[in-house]
Order: C-alpha cells, then sequence, then structure tokens
C-alpha cells in the first residue's frame, strides 16, 4: 500500500522534474529472472517480428544479436511472453502511475534492451513522438535490470524539459547512436547522467527529453526491460501499439490514429521509441 505522504513526494518530484525514480521496485530474483529469460531468448537467435530493428545488419556490431526485443508480452508462445505481460502489468508499477496521474493508467508498450559492451547508445528523444498520446502524455517504466551508469550507457535525463510540446528531430549521429532521431537540448537545460542499481524503476513523461550515451565498459551489460502507459482519460494513440491493456489484464479501445506523426513524419518511421 502506498502511503499518503509517498505518493505526494513521488508526485511533486515527477511535476518539477518530469521522472520519478523509485528504488528497489523489484526484488533481486524478479530481476534475475528477467535477465535470465531475456538472454536465453537471445541464445537462440533472432526472432522475426520480436528482433525488429531492421536497421541494424551488420553480424559484428553488438546490437546484431543484442538486438532490442519489441513487445514481448504479444508472443505467448515463448517463455518471455507471458514473464513480460505480468511485469507489464505488475501492480506495483501500475500504484505508482496511478499516484501520478492521479487517475488509472493502460499499458501500451513493453521492451527489452539488451546494451552489451561497445553497443551505441540512443540519441536524445521523446516518447510521445513515436506514441501520439492525446491528450496528455504517455509515461515510460524503465525498469534496471543491471545497474546502469555513466560506464555502461545508463539513461539521461534533462530534468523539466518535460514542459516542453514535442520537438521536431534532427538527423542523429549513427556512429555513436543506433536511433534516427535526435533532439536538441533547449537553451538553459542540461543532460543529467542517472545512477541505477538493479530492481530500480524510472519512471519519466512522455515529453521528457532522455537518451543514452555508449557502453564503453568492456565486460558490462545494461539491460532493461521498459514499458510505456497512457493514462485511461485520453482519447487516441499510435495504431502501432494496439491493443491496449488494464492492469487487470482486459483489452482497452482508443482511437488509433494513422498516418504521419506529430512532425509530418511517416509513420513507417514512427514505430515505438527508438
Amino acid at each position: 500500500m502506498i502511503m499518503f505522504d509517498e505518493a505526494a513526494g513521488w508526485k511533486q518530484a515527477y511535476e518539477r522534474d518530469g521522472f520519478l525514480t523509485v528504488p528497489g521496485m523489484f526484488s533481486p530474483s524478479e530481476v534475475a529472472e528477467l535477465r535470465d529469460a531475456f538472454m536465453a531468448q537471445a541464445a537462440e537467435g533472432r526472432v522475426e517480428g520480436l528482433n525488429t530493428d531492421s536497421r541494424i545488419q551488420d553480424p559484428n556490431d553488438p546490437l546484431y544479436r543484442f538486438g532490442r526485443m519489441m513487445h514481448p508480452h504479444r508472443r505467448p508462445e515463448l517463455p518471455i511472453g507471458p514473464l513480460s505481460m505480468r511485469t507489464m502489468l505488475d501492480p506495483r508499477i501500475g500504484r505508482v502511475l496511478e499516484a501520478l496521474w492521479d487517475e488509472p493508467p493502460v499499458a501500451a508498450q513493453s521492451m527489452f534492451y539488451f546494451k552489451p559492451p561497445g553497443a551505441r547508445g540512443q540519441d536524445l528523444h521523446q516518447d510521445n513522438f513515436y506514441l501520439r498520446v492525446k491528450p496528455g502524455s504517455c509515461m515510460a517504466a524503465w525498469v534496471a535490470v543491471d545497474d546502469a551508469d555513466a560506464e555502461n550507457g545508463g539513461m539521461l535525463v534533462v530534468p523539466g524539459s518535460h514542459r516542453f510540446d514535442i520537438i521536431c528531430p534532427e538527423a542523429s549521429d549513427r556512429t555513436k547512436y543506433f536511433s534516427s532521431e535526435h533532439v536538441d537540448v533547449p537553451e538553459g537545460y542540461a543532460a543529467v547522467q542517472t545512477v541505477l542499481k538493479a530492481s530500480d524503476v524510472l519512471f519519466f513523461n512522455g515529453s521528457l527529453i532522455h537518451g543514452s550515451n555508449p557502453n564503453t565498459s568492456a565486460d558490462r551489460f545494461r539491460c532493461s526491460f521498459i514499458c510505456h502507459y497512457a493514462p485511461v482519460s485520453s482519447r487516441e494513440i499510435s495504431a502501432w501499439y494496439r491493443p491496449l491493456y488494464t492492469f487487470d489484464g482486459r483489452e482497452h479501445a482508443k482511437a488509433y490514429v494513422e498516418g504521419g506523426g506529430p512532425c509530418g513524419t511517416a509513420q513507417e518511421a514512427v514505430r515505438g521509441p527508438h
């Protein structure tokens, strides 16, 4: 049960900064289960429809073998499927989301990132550029499966940038980042390095500018399980995220937006947070 003072403190921090870290939300055994299950899945090779980043074709790229896995909760035939659905709809996550939004959340997306040693980072971006939740914005719950810091490419956040509308991106530096888009840090703001321990969960607003640098460590992965949510009162979301789920596992319908993205981006390019 969340105490009133605790929830009020979370909301104050989230509204001020656009993000919130809840330490130790998951147990060591729970994050080990996530890590072991996804590592075992990756050991079997790439899976059609799960490893969806077609831009990474070089077998020597660390992200070719350990490519991010998109929407694993949609694959009930795989061991990671039911585990992903259960984690995405974990009531502990749901309670924090509801405390921050003052209303129930619905789940839109699950992802697993391995980020092995030598992997490129993700350039600065805003998640609601992709999810297109209206009114309001989406929210991410970023579960640290490994300790994550500057050395292995932990998350960078720009405090306060959630107050900006979606900023139309420019092209990223593909030698440093595997993602295509780059968003400039607004004048007067700065990117801050987060330091998370395995089992911590970072919640952040869909307009918050965030990203990560390459993993420069010799032997440390930076695994993370990431989900995106929308407030139940929102009316629309990008069609790529259907079906949505309530936290009791029921499908939830919204208006699913097709066509161009918020910056005139073609729909095929708007394929989830990069």
